[in-house]
Formats: C-alpha cells, sequence, structure tokens
C-alpha cells in the first residue's frame, strides 16, 4: 500500500491506492479512532466522489455516522473537527499533487493529526490483514450533511485587517481556497483562477513551485498591487509576490508573521530544518525567547509546537501553524496575518519588499530537487564528506542539516515524492555557488 506515506495518505489514483482502498480506511477507521461520527470533507479533484461515496460507506458498515461537510479546504475540515467535536475526521485531498493524484488526510480529537507514527502505520496495517465485517442494516451508520461554511467564514474574519488601503492580486489555482477568499476580500482585491475545477487547468496547484506562480507575478505588475497572494490546491498552503513581482520564499515569510506575534508576546517559534538562517536570526532580533529547529511536515510540527508552547510556527513549504488556530496551519489565515504587516507597512511608507530586503541578510538557493534511485547512499556520501570538515553544529532528525561558520547545508529525502532535496545557504552568492556545485556533483554520482 505505497499511498500511506508520513503525513498522510496519498498517491496516484487507481495506482497508488483505489476505492476499495478508501472503503477499507473507512471501515477501520472507528477502530483506530473510536468514536461516534467522522467528519469528512472534500476537494475538487475529480476523483474525490468516488473516494468520498467509498469511504462512507466503509464508515457507516462499521456502525458509524458520517458528518459530511460538503466541498472544504482542508482547513476548514481541521475547524469543523474542533467546532463539532468530532473524535476524527478525513479530508479528501491530495493538496497541491498533479491532478491525477488524491488521497486523505485523517485527524483525531482536537484536530491532532495521525501521522505514520501516530496511528497511520497501525490503520494501513489494519487495511492489509484486517476482516471486514459490515453491522446488520439496522445498525449501519448514516450520512448527515452539516453545513459549517458561515462558521468558518466568522472565524477567519477575526483575523481580516482593514483592507481599504492595499491593492491585492490573488491566484486561486482553481482550488479550495475559492471557498472563502472573495467573502473576506471583496473588492479590494483582484482575482485570477477563482474557479474551482479538479482538472487545474492554468496551473499545477502548488505555488512552492515558481513556474505556478507567473500568473500571479505579472498580475501583481500590471495591478500595482503591494502584494500577491497564491493559494494550493487544499488552501493549507499559501506563497506571497511583493510589489515589484517577485517571488517570496516561504521561510521569510515566517519571519514575517512570527514578528507580528512577537510584537504582542515574546515566546519561542518553530521552523523547520530547510529554513533559512535569515529567518532565525530576525525572529531572535524581534524577541523570540527561542527558535526550534524540528523535522518538515504537518503531522511532526503540530505536535513539536503543542510540546514546545510555541506561538507560531512555520515551515519552508508555506505552511503555518497557529497557536490561534488548534496549532493548525491555515493559507487563508496566514494570509490574513500577512495583509495586516501589509497594510501597517503601507501607513508608514514602506513596502513588503522593502521589509524583506532588511530580513534577508544571506544568500540562499530554495529547495532544490534530485530525482535519485539511490537517495540513502547519496545522503550518506554527504554526511560521509562534510562531517569531518569540522561543522559547528549537525542535526540528523530529517536528512542531515550540516553547518558551518558561514554556510550550511540540508539534505532529506521527500516524504510524500520520489525526490532528494537539498537547501544550500552562504554568506555570499560566490560562496553559495561553489559550495551548492560540489554538494551537486556528489549527489549526481548516484543517480
Amino acid at each position: 500500500m505505497g499511498a500511506f506515506k508520513a503525513y498522510d495518505i496519498r498517491g496516484i489514483y487507481n495506482k497508488d491506492f483505489n476505492k476499495e482502498t478508501a472503503y477499507k480506511v473507512g471501515y477501520f477507521l472507528p477502530q483506530l479512532l473510536p468514536c461516534d461520527f467522522v467528519v469528512v470533507g472534500r476537494d475538487v479533484r475529480l476523483t474525490s466522489d468516488e473516494i468520498h461515496d467509498n469511504l462512507c460507506k466503509g464508515i457507516n458498515d462499521r456502525g458509524v455516522d458520517v458528518w459530511d461537510i460538503g466541498l472544504a479546504t482542508t482547513p476548514m475540515v481541521y475547524f469543523a473537527t474542533v467546532y463539532l467535536k468530532a473524535g476524527a475526521s478525513v479530508q479528501i485531498t491530495a493538496s497541491h499533487n498533479p491532478k491525477e493524484y488524491n488521497g486523505m488526510k485523517i485527524s483525531r480529537a482536537a484536530a491532532i493529526p495521525v501521522g505514520g507514527e501516530s496511528g497511520l502505520k497501525e490503520l494501513e496495517k489494519l487495511c492489509a490483514e484486517g476482516v471486514v465485517k459490515p453491522v446488520a442494516p439496522e445498525k449501519r451508520g448514516k450520512i448527515i450533511k452539516k453545513d459549517i461554511h458561515e462558521a468558518y467564514l466568522n472565524f477567519q474574519k477575526q483575523f481580516l485587517p482593514d483592507l481599504s488601503g492595499i491593492n491585492i492580486s490573488v491566484d486561486g489555482s482553481n482550488g479550495m481556497s475559492n471557498l472563502y477568499i472573495k467573502e473576506l476580500f471583496g473588492d479590494h482585491a483582484k482575482y485570477i483562477n477563482d474557479v474551482m475545477d479538479g482538472t487545474f487547468p492554468a496551473h499545477e496547484p502548488n505555488p512552492l513551485e515558481e513556474e505556478n506562480c507567473a500568473q500571479i507575478k505579472a498580475a501583481v505588475l500590471k495591478n500595482k498591487s503591494d502584494v500577491g497572494v497564491i493559494y494550493d490546491g487544499d488552501a493549507d498552503r499559501v506563497m506571497f509576490i511583493d510589489d515589484r513581482g517577485r517571488f517570496l520564499q516561504p521561510d521569510y515569510i515566517t519571519a514575517v508573521i512570527g514578528a507580528y506575534y512577537l510584537e504582542k508576546e515574546k515566546g519561542s517559534v518553530l521552523v523547520d530544518i530547510r529554513t533559512s538562517r535569515s529567518t532565525s536570526e530576525y525572529l531572535m532580533k524581534k524577541g523570540a525567547t527561542e527558535v526550534f529547529t524540528w523535522k518538515v511536515g504537518h503531522a511532526f510540527a503540530k505536535m513539536k509546537i503543542r510540546e514546545e508552547h510555541c506561538i507560531f510556527g512555520g515551515e519552508l513549504a508555506g505552511h503555518y501553524y497557529f497557536r490561534d488556530f488548534y496549532n493548525c496551519d491555515s493559507g487563508i489565515l496566514a494570509s490574513l496575518l500577512v495583509l495586516q504587516t501589509v497594510a501597517k507597512l503601507k501607513k508608514e511608507g514602506k513596502t513588503l519588499g522593502q521589509l524583506l530586503d532588511e530580513i534577508i541578510v544571506y544568500a540562499n538557493s530554495g529547495e532544490v530537487n534530485f530525482k535519485l534511485e539511490q537517495k540513502d547512499e547519496a545522503m550518506k556520501a554527504l554526511f560521509d564528506e562534510y562531517s569531518k570538515k569540522n561543522p559547528v553544529k549537525v542535526l540528523d532528525f530529517d536528512g542531515y542539516r550540516v553547518e558551518f561558520p558561514t554556510w550550511w547545508f540540508n539534505v532529506r529525502k521527500s516524504n510524500t515524492e520520489p525526490y532528494l532535496r537539498l537547501v544550500v545557504e552562504a554568506k555570499t552568492q560566490e560562496e553559495l555557488k561553489k559550495h551548492f556545485s560540489e554538494l551537486e556533483a556528489i549527489i549526481k554520482k548516484f543517480k
């Protein structure tokens, strides 16, 4: 069952998993998470309805009700889990992946994620080996429709700033953010790809790939916008374009949102192992008591934020985690807080681009993907080579982050795609280029 990943169930539908898998996930989920009902939402992908019908049939055959919230952003399902006091929830989505993919994100009570180390492996085993015995017809569960659109809209409006002074361009990526963005931003924004369409006709719903941001960059310049906002397919992630049409690496936005919170309250901030020193140093300058570095992925981040009592957390992939939102990630909530900063900057006569120029003090490669067969061997070769060069710090809990006084690199395997991922950062562009070339040469020996 190759679709069971570290954070969720995901893969190419009818190749990595199918409707039988969806049924079994539904049937065995109440055994993993005993509950009276399961909240279910879904994205607009063309296969989501079939997955939904079979997932719900499995849940009902176990004698458990489904509370169906219909089309939903992933954060909307997290909200519903808490708002409806559910013991379990499932969002049917493949997030930012291409149209042929689909999947399921599972949470337990209080919107706590179910990942590989927190129940997903057990669920995979049940789906592979468990025996299905549907309850008697009179004991079958029911599907009960629940409309929480207004409740979640009102929750988000708490964070909505006065937008009257700023000009916004928004790309909904034909995804689930279009359920809410017009109700939140109204006439203050100009919209593209603002119709939900599971074929994603404009571009893949992954704004971390900069080529998918070409339209929103052009829109920002054409509209003379103060900021551009682009969401991924299920709206749990968001990226930003500054007033110059420049794509802003998401870990730098962690510094922007972190500073927003640190103005209100001192505390610790969580970042992932790929995060720029520019971000960590800026957060410390703004009063963070500590910047915790941790594993990549929502299932890991949400638990660590709880453990360390962080006021906020952010990842290079554009996930931002909010204590105000059950430690969960939300692209729309992140965008509302960035817009608060943009509105404040404009009143001061500053731009988002100028703020980012203050934050970014290192040259950074961004995350570069290498499609490799021998990922483990490549990682070991890099570690063996650089661990003997007297690094000042080595982190080894999600691949390796090896740090030197003026530069560092992180190499790790993707948990959801067939890639080895590399990030390199240095004090100067010349130093970055030198070290990146050396690392790349080692990696390419294992193609």
